[in-house]
């Protein structure tokens, strides 16, 4: 058997326990598919003294981190400090530029600064490797890079943020609104304590942008992705969406169109009504699911555990093992200077149906005003639902409307005609549907 692959680990938190646990655990297995064995030479963390779990004690111990990039005895610096920019992204650039491999889980960097990375390691010709950043334990990138690789890819859509879909999940269950589920996910540890990237969708965007990278052979362009998050959600949306036979998701979905201008990306995060029969309406609880559909694999499903010691551990090991075997394709699927730039495609030609909540005050004519808006717009409304008594005690009345398909740019400029009107408590939710 070959010489050890030495890795040096940035960060022992749950994952970095976790990659220890599984290296230990399933050290022999791993050394026999990756056809040599895979070994921690040094380890680093803020705290010396904590109790994670695992046994320290046959590992060196680098209080500043950065040190790993020049030691001669590591050959993959694993990344699992987090954060788009400060220390890991110096030592992301530093391990590059070192001729050393890169292992990371960081969603954020990677959406931030992967063309840089890619190619600082393109042109070091060392791999760089991130498939935990992406829905944990699923191997969403592997499934483009690979298993989908034939394919020109036509859309990419799933559940990217566990948490959020955990507590929408909770409130189906419960009844509960939105506040109080999220207070039970972060006394269980579904939510942090400023739960801010996860519930507005910031963390799905991050793995959005990475995953339309990868499925067009676009630069990565996290700066465009239209994001929203789950906060305005009530329990009688969730309500009436089951009425409707639908559930509530906060769905990411990529895909782009061609044109003599080139390449338009669109790029959203948002909640969605899906169908109670979609392959996206089952998945509950901190699950992730993705769906690739290409030109002639069509449909797939990838669906696991998003986040978790043991789910990102696995992914984290999962690169290990091709870097032992010597696999090193473009970190973006293409080489870096392959990439299209593109342009932010306009939603405003889209169809779809959509699902608006007003939050009205108590008075005559409300409904007529939204209604006239919504035909000025030449939206057509196929439902309409009312939530709450007129005159009871004179709290806001919410309106809900299902459209029929068409163009969201109807549904906006409804939404512009009724800006600023005495009439609306609240900013309107829309909601597309995915049948």
């Amino acid at each position: 058997m070959a010489d050890s692959l030495r890795i040096a680990l940035a960060g022992l938190g749950t994952v970095g326990a976790g990659v220890i646990r599984v290296l230990t655990e399933n050290g022999d297995l791993i050394a026999r598919r990756a056809g040599r064995p895979i070994e921690i030479v040094a380890v680093n963390a803020r705290d010396r003294s904590k109790d994670r779990g695992v046994d320290l004690s046959g590992y060196d111990w680098e209080d500043d981190m950065s040190a790993f990039a020049t030691r001669d005895d590591v050959d993959v610096v694993v990344e699992l400090v987090g954060g788009s920019d400060g220390p890991a992204l110096a030592l992301a650039r530093k391990t590059l530029a070192g001729g050393k491999g890169l292992v990371t889980a960081n969603k954020a960097m990677i959406a931030h600064h992967g063309m840089e990375l890619a190619e600082a390691a393109e042109q070091a010709g060392v791999p760089l490797r991130y498939e935990a950043a992406v829905a944990g334990g699923i191997p969403a990138v592997k499934g483009l890079g690979e298993g989908a690789a034939a394919n020109r890819i036509e859309r990419i859509y799933g559940i990217l943020n566990g948490t959020c879909n955990y507590i929408l999940s909770q409130m189906e269950g419960s009844g509960a609104d939105f506040g109080d589920v999220l207070k039970d996910a972060q006394e269980l540890g579904y939510a942090e304590a400023d739960p801010t990237f996860d519930v507005e969708g910031v963390d799905a965007a991050h793995k959005l942008s990475i995953l339309a990278s990868l499925a067009f052979g676009t630069r990565l362009d996290f700066d465009a992705v239209d994001c929203s998050g789950i906060s305005a959600i009530r329990a009688a949306d969730i309500a009436q969406a089951d009425q409707l036979g639908f559930v509530i998701r906060l769905i990411g979905l990529a895909d782009c169109t061609y044109d003599e201008m080139g390449c338009h990306l669109f790029q959203r995060v948002a909640p969605c009504l899906v169908a109670k029969d979609h392959a996206l309406a089952g998945p509950k609880g901190p699950t992730n699911a993705v769906v690739i559909e290409g030109d002639h694999v069509g449909q797939l499903l990838l669906q696991g555990a998003g986040a978790g010691m043991g789910p990102t551990a696995s992914a984290v090991v999962a690169d290990l093992i091709d870097i032992a075997r010597g696999f090193n394709p473009p970190p973006l699927g293409l080489p870096a200077t392959m990439l299209q730039p593109s342009t932010p495609a306009d939603p405003a030609g889209r169809h779809n149906r959509a699902y608006i909540r007003f939050t009205v005050a108590d008075r005559p004519g409300v409904l007529a005003e939204i209604t006239a808006a919504l035909r000025d717009a030449e939206v057509s409304i196929e439902s309409l639902i009312q939530h709450g008594k007129p005159g009871e005690d004179g709290e806001p009345v919410l309106v809900a409307m299902v459209t029929h398909e068409g163009p969201e740019g109807s549904v906006a400029k409804a939404l512009d005609l009724l800006a600023g009107s005495p009439a609306l408590t609240e900013a309107p939710l829309v909601m597309r549907l995915i049948d």
